[in-house]
């Protein structure tokens, strides 16, 4: 795929809407109206389509960003103080910008942002002599339902800090903050995937990102012709992190094992099925191994079927994936399942399957327009029938990107 040059962070402008206006209020209600007026910044969410776990090892992915994100309130303060709120948050958290460096990870919500602010002064930013900012973070994306809230909020601060420091940052320099800010100070092993979609989103395209050299191109999906919907489980992911680094390991662990026997391949994604069904390894690192390796030729079929306008024969894709998540990779739990059998049933559904990192969070789906409500119906019906909770049914449009918001 053609590498294509990073735009300008500041490139898109994020229309005026009753959400951001209602973020602005509530800043001032936190942080008082004195003083110049806040500057708004938004980063939306992912829906990851196809390419289920393959973003760590160098596959291709589909994500598609959504008109729900991280809202982010900066305001410049001239005592040094980096101060971090959040109307989603009960606590908040302080620092001195000259002690950045000695910063270290608390497990709390903070850590993201505080992680982008270390990243951008490791890498020359002068945060330290500044004068400080105060950080007001909001919005509409479900935390902990595999719609990538972390690369959302490491996106719009970065995003936040460029604009308050006039730092001139493009995206790929703000996607390489993020990642340090959730890979090592975090300490999530993720991939490149969630930052990209969420930096280069564009309304009306799926990403086609290419894991294995970070070259990326844009795909139509028809947004008056299909619809896509998220059903949110309830089920928070408390195993997520250990069960993803566990993944992450065992992934490894194949590529180890596989790659000598396979010239020429760089990551596990490229190691020809062959080469695996003629190697002996422990079962469960085998299931791994193979799910990969059978994911990424599902991603591929599904690219080629949506670049020549056959929706049905890519979202067709996401069902295989699931079943290859529940059975192989073994990251889904019976309510996720549940929705993807409605969806199966369903003649209005093209395509679903489980999105994130697994273990609780979402069902993603693509549907003919006008599906919306009978399916979320019977969705709601099945899952209370079986699991007592009711989940919650969204259907997005796509985002128009990472940007200031003007009001």
């Amino acid at each position: 795929m053609e590498v294509q040059p990073p735009p300008s962070l500041a490139a898109v402008s994020i229309p005026t809407e009753a959400r951001f206006a209602a973020h602005h209020r509530s800043f001032l209600e936190r942080f008082g109206s004195g003083g110049s007026p806040p500057r708004l910044f938004f980063a939306p969410g992912r829906i990851n389509l196809m390419g289920a776990h393959l973003d760590y090892n160098g596959g291709p992915v589909m994500p598609m960003a959504i008109d729900r994100g991280t809202f982010l309130a900066l305001r410049p303060r001239t005592d040094g103080l980096l101060v971090l709120a959040s109307s989603r948050e009960a606590e908040g958290h302080e620092l001195h910008l000259s002690e950045l460096g000695e910063a270290s990870s608390s497990g709390r919500w903070w850590d993201y942002p505080v992680g982008v602010a270390k990243a951008l002064a490791d890498a020359g930013a002068e945060l330290g002599t500044s004068g400080g900012f105060d950080l007001y973070f909001g919005g509409d994306l479900p935390v902990g339902a595999g719609l990538s809230s972390s690369a959302s909020i490491t996106l719009v601060t970065a995003l936040a800090l460029d604009a308050g420091l006039d730092l001139q940052l493009d995206v790929e320099a703000a996607i390489v903050a993020a990642l340090w800010a959730e890979r090592e100070y975090v300490g999530v092993h993720c991939g490149i995937m969630d930052p990209y979609a969420v930096g280069f989103a564009r309304p009306g395209r799926v990403l086609l990102l290419d894991c294995s050299d970070s070259s990326w191109q844009h795909l139509p999906l028809d947004g008056k012709r299909y619809s896509v919907g998220i059903v949110d489980t309830g089920v928070r992911r408390e195993l997520a992190r250990g069960e993803f680094n566990l993944r992450v390991a065992q992934c490894a662990q194949a590529f180890e094992a596989l790659g000598p026997a396979a010239p020429g391949a760089t990551c596990l994604a490229e190691v020809p099925l062959e080469v695996l069904e003629g190697a002996r390894l422990e079962p469960v690192v085998a299931r791994r191994a193979r799910h990969v390796i059978e994911e990424t030729a599902r991603t591929f079929a599904a690219s080629a079927a949506l670049q020549r306008g056959d929706v049905g024969g890519f979202a067709g894709e996401m069902f295989a994936a699931h079943h290859s998540l529940r059975d192989l990779f073994e990251v889904s739990i019976p309510e996720l399942d549940t929705i993807v059998e409605v969806a199966e049933a369903h003649s209005g559904v093209l395509g679903a399957r489980l999105t994130g990192a697994g273990f609780g969070g979402c069902v993603a789906a693509i549907l003919e327009a006008g599906s919306e409500d009978d399916f979320a119906e019977q969705v709601r019906a099945l899952h209370v029938q079986r699991h007592v909770r009711e989940p919650q049914v969204a259907f997005y449009q796509g985002s128009p990107g990472l940007g200031e918001v003007g009001l």
